[in-house]
């Protein structure tokens, strides 16, 4: 897990409503999440929003459209809601929040965040060369 990206997860909280964030890699395994959930709940999500992804790509024919890609996945609860889209190349955002979050909000800052995001997974790593001569 990346934990250099949870403060930008945590950015996804400042909306009223929001309650948790985790970055998912497509084979289901947690990249980063928010500093407010423990890691074996990040994990099962993780594990859970793959199969998420998953399932929703496949159904993209319902829509009688044959090559329609997909964006995103909404599931709602009695008391809450969990947003996932896609986060760049192989990564997803997932991010829960109660009932009453103003659901443009949220996913305009997901949006944001995923761009954020793009950049930081696409910024190759510093290498420690030694000392400078």
């Amino acid at each position: 897990m990346n934990n250099d990206l949870s403060w930008m997860l945590d950015s996804a909280l400042e909306i009223p409503g929001a309650l948790h964030a985790v970055l998912v890699s497509a084979d289901g395994l947690l990249m980063a999440r928010t500093s407010d959930l423990g890691r074996d709940a990040a994990d099962t999500v993780a594990a859970a929003m793959s199969g998420v992804q998953s399932l929703s790509r496949s159904v993209g024919f319902f829509c009688d459209e044959p090559n329609l890609k997909w964006r995103q996945t909404l599931v709602e609860f009695n008391g809450g809601w969990v947003f996932l889209i896609s986060a760049g190349e192989g990564a997803y955002l997932a991010v829960s929040a109660t009932a009453t979050v103003d659901m443009a909000d949220i996913t305009f800052r997901m949006q944001q965040l995923v761009g954020q995001l793009g950049k930081e997974l696409s910024t190759p790593p510093r290498e420690n060369t030694g000392p400078r001569s």
